[in-house]
């Protein structure tokens, strides 16, 4: 599982003293737990198709974070971030290109977009940028 990966690597960053990755590590690792508390709760188990939410999300998050530091010009902190977003995009899976989304409409008899997003929530979820979808799905 990717939380098995995450945490190793975690370990190795303690170990090397490396906090800019350990923090970012570690927010992950957190929300993981966070997550399964709840759904246990609910009576589900956590899977990968969670784990690569949560990496989507807290990736999201830092990009924010990034363009704040960007608009201040606080160099320092732009860098950290994106050795951050570096640390933790290589859990995820290869997303599709905007091609790779373009022919996967194409193959589908019902070009709207309720169908369209509802197509790639069941069966890309967590493979594809939903916001690419919906914008290319609007554009055509």
């Amino acid at each position: 599982m990717i939380i098995d990966e995450l945490q190793r690597a975690n370990i190795e960053a303690l170990k090397s003293k490396d906090k800019v990755s350990r923090a970012v590590l570690s927010v992950v690792i957190n929300k993981y737990k966070m997550e399964a508390i709840e759904l246990k709760s609910n009576g589900n188990e956590i899977s990968d198709k969670d784990m690569v939410r949560i990496i989507s999300k807290v990736l999201k998050e830092l990009e924010e974070e990034k363009s704040g530091y960007e608009k201040v010009n606080r160099v320092e902190d732009v860098n950290n971030v994106n050795t951050q977003i570096e640390v933790i995009s290589k859990y995820l899976p290869k997303m599709l290109s905007e091609s790779e989304i373009r022919a996967e409409i194409d193959k589908l008899s019902d070009k709207s977009i309720p169908s369209i997003m509802k197509h790639f929530k069941a069966n890309f979820e967590g493979k594809v940028d939903m916001g690419l979808v919906n914008k290319i799905a609007r554009s055509l």
